[in-house]
């Protein structure tokens, strides 16, 4: 903190600095006066300035632009809504809206891995395949076919070495609060509030720093003194000034350096104060003990990594032991896991326990935490140290996101139709870019290597074309509210954006109803009105120019009623044969719809903005996020691995030459006679390739066209599911045999000539042979 005086005797101006409210700095600081730094000062002026100028003029813009022509729900009085736009709030808002698209774009694929466990006297060894997992299921299948002909494990390599765990560096601002919202879920607003009362009453150093690095004119064994008498660390304390424990290590440093204040420290012990709230005592304890951490020695572990060959596939497993945890006797908030494995030797052979092919999904990545959303802002160089809370919270404020239990940010419909709009423009405004220019330019002015007068110039010109090109194109902003709200009447609510047509209750939910939405691309959507907390939604294929729900019901689907919906689509992006106009529903029953979607995909929002891949083959009633949910049969309740459509009987298909009625090539499918049309993948991996698949609801029968063609089976001939098609993977065991009369099919669809190579007995593999226990 400064406080800055003038001396009576000539005018100067000088000025004391401290960074804490206790005797000691404040006397130094009184006895040690400096001038001002310019600078500084200057750099101070132009962000103030800058922030001001851009933020009124586009507050004012899209407030007056946008609050009285739609009805936000956000709003309890829109008379008095304020849509406030910020040079470092906007940036931030950017981050969660990115994230959430990122999301929605998320295309799930299937993955297949082979783990392999071994069991001895000492415990059990879980090792990893080196290649990770391959997307490819033939070329799994066939390596793991290669394993279990010569299941025996050659142990190549076994690697001991010394593992240090070192200290986090000295506290800074961000730090602080990244490291109380993950340890106690406390918002960084919170977090500062806490931390600026525990200055104020002389507790802890000034929480406003960008610093992680100590001073070599700081006394560090005079703070840890303080701290002896704790009745918790006091003992650890202790040990850290004994030198015959040689626990204590001169604190690293992160690089950071404000020129300002030290990194956040204890300045008074405390062992609880009355007054104090749980967030009170929160926020101490975890400077103390992060002080304490960052002056000790790290924590050492031995670490043993095997390396095994199992038919030329490598595999490896890893086990650690602490020797001595050091800091982690007083940092709780960390941990470093151990685990034992087995003693194993190079040039060592045995049998695999477990050899097994197992399938996994790619998931999307999380919504951001708010100590993910601060590392983005402190990366991007969004907001000050000082600052930076009360970006996120301006956000929560303004209705832009929301933050649930778990501190994860979802962007709500303002904020995303906010974003979205500018995007349209052109104009990434959303970005960080801008302002990361406009700090790098003000750090200039900081360090002298700018003037002040040059960067405002050049940054309020820079952002005052911005504002005139977004007031030319304003409609860009309307067309992406419209997406989301309804007109108000004050505007004439009687245009085609008025009210969202109801289709049908939302089945993910169960409270709210799904609408038919058009994106500003152009495309048609379902979606719950309960967003964000419900994110149901249902993509409609792409080739959609029309869409109007009507008055029909669907007298099957349900939870009802599910109104039907009047289609017009693109003559020249449907495939021939089919109507340019339909009658069709969401629920699940349309045959058109299903097909059209996995011919044509879907017209995702986030696909037209670039965002994500090519559509895949998807089932109407999926959600765009699926989580938890199998990707095969699109239900709640189980993974893709147990999915029940998947165990039914071996499925057999006629391949029955042309369809008479349409001179369409076709087969019949052996599990419900139904006939299965060829059409044509319109995915990343196998575009134009032509598929047969069954089109009754529950029937997941598919085969591939060139496999009917190379010998796998002709006219007349049985079809069965090979490993071209993913869907064997998950009968019978998941590709590890199977009992009861089941055989091991290989990736050319033949049985593997093998044995169980724990008793030889070709009837079943090792996983399930019943004299595998007496081997160990």
């Amino acid at each position: 903190m400064d406080v800055c005086g003038a001396a009576n005797h000539n005018l100067t101006i000088w000025r004391a600095r401290f960074s804490a409210l206790i005797d000691r700095e404040i006397h130094e600081a009184a006895q040690n006066l400096i001038s001002p730094n310019q600078c500084f000062s200057d750099a101070v002026d132009a962000r103030q300035e800058i922030d001001l100028r851009i933020g009124a003029s586009f507050t004012r813009f899209q407030t007056m632009l946008l609050r009285d022509k739609f009805v936000i729900d956000s709003a309890q009085d829109d008379r008095n809504l304020v849509l406030s736009y910020g040079p470092c709030q906007f940036p931030t808002l950017g981050f969660i809206v990115e994230r959430y698209w990122e999301i929605q774009s998320h295309e799930p694929e299937e993955f297949w891995t082979i783990n392999c466990s071994h069991k001895s006297d000492e415990g059990i060894a879980n090792f990893s395949w080196m290649r990770g997992h391959l997307f490819d299921y033939t070329s799994a299948v066939i390596l793991y076919e290669m394993c279990v002909q010569e299941p025996t494990a050659t142990v190549m390599k076994v690697h001991q070495q010394e593992k240090r765990k070192y200290p986090p560096h000295p506290l800074s601002t961000i730090e602080l609060e990244k490291r109380a919202s993950r340890y106690f879920r406390m918002s960084s607003e919170l977090t500062m509030k806490v931390a600026e009362d525990l200055y104020q009453a002389g507790f802890i150093s000034y929480p406003r720093t960008e610093t992680d690095g100590f001073s070599s004119r700081t006394d560090l064994h005079t703070i840890v003194r303080e701290q002896q008498e704790h009745p918790v660390w006091g003992s650890y304390a202790q040990r850290l000034l004994d030198p015959g424990t040689e626990l204590w290590r001169n604190p690293g440093s992160g690089g950071h350096d404000d020129k300002a204040h030290p990194p956040i420290h204890p300045t008074k012990f405390s062992a609880g104060e009355s007054a104090w709230s749980l967030d009170h005592h929160r926020v101490y304890e975890l400077v103390v003990r992060h002080f304490l951490a960052c002056v000790s020695q790290p924590a050492i572990g031995a670490e043993t990594i095997v390396e095994i060959d199992i038919a030329g596939e490598q595999f490896s497993a890893s086990g650690r032991v602490i020797l001595v945890k050091n800091y982690l006797d007083v940092y709780r908030f960390e941990s470093w896991g151990s685990s034992m494995i087995p003693t194993y030797v190079q040039g060592q052979r045995f049998l695999p326990t477990t050899l097994a092919l197992d399938s996994g999904v790619t998931r999307p990545p999380p919504l951001l935490s708010e100590a993910d959303l601060l590392s983005c802002m402190d990366k991007a160089g969004i907001g000050t140290d000082a600052t930076m809370h009360d970006h996120i919270k301006k956000l929560l404020d303004r209705f832009y996101a929301t933050k649930d239990t778990n501190t994860r940010f979802s962007p709500t419909n303002l904020g995303e139709a906010l974003v979205m709009g500018y995007d349209d423009m052109g104009y990434e405004l959303w970005k960080p870019n801008l302002r990361s220019m406009m700090e790098f330019d003000m750090k200039q002015v900081s360090m002298g290597c700018k003037r002040k007068a040059e960067v405002l110039d050049t940054c309020l010109q820079q952002m005052k074309a911005c504002f005139l090109d977004a007031r030319v194109n304003k409609v860009k902003l309307l067309e992406a509210m419209a997406i989301f709200f309804g007109r108000s009447d004050r505007y004439g609510g009687n245009d085609h954006h008025v009210a969202a047509e109801i289709v049908r209750p939302c089945g993910l939910c169960q409270e709210s109803n799904m609408v038919l939405r058009r994106s500003r691309d152009g495309n048609f959507m379902v979606g719950c009105l309960g967003f964000p907390q419900c994110r149901n939604a249902i993509w409609l294929p792409g080739p959609v120019l029309e869409a109007t729900v009507s008055t029909n019901i669907c007298n099957c689907c349900t939870p009802g009623p599910v109104y039907l919906i009047q289609f017009k689509f693109r003559q020249l992006e449907i495939p021939p044969g089919f109507n340019v106009n339909h009658l069709g529903c969401i629920g699940g029953c349309d045959e058109t719809l299903r097909q059209l979607i996995e011919i044509c995909g879907t017209g995702s929002r986030v696909q037209a903005r670039g965002h994500a891949p090519n559509p895949t083959p998807g089932n109407l009633q999926q959600n765009n996020i699926r989580r938890g949910t199998c990707i095969h049969c699109q239900q709640l309740g189980h993974a893709s691995s147990n999915c029940p459509s998947q165990f039914s009987a071996s499925r057999h298909a006629q391949f029955n030459g042309m369809r008479p009625q349409t001179g369409e090539s076709s087969v019949s499918c052996g599990t419900c006679g139904a006939q299965c049309v060829l059409r044509t993948a319109n995915t990343a991996n196998n575009r134009g390739r032509k598929f047969y698949s069954c089109p009754s609801q529950g029937c997941n029968f598919f085969v591939w066209e060139d496999n009917s063609n190379n010998g796998t089976y002709g006219t007349n001939a049985n079809v069965s599911n090979s490993a071209s098609n993913p869907s064997w993977s998950r009968r019978g065991g998941r590709g590890r045999g199977t009992q009861g009369g089941g055989t091991f099919v290989s990736a050319t669809g033949d049985p593997v000539s093998g044995r169980c190579y724990m008793c030889g007995d070709p009837s079943h593999f090792a996983n399930t042979c019943p004299n595998r226990g007496s081997r160990w």
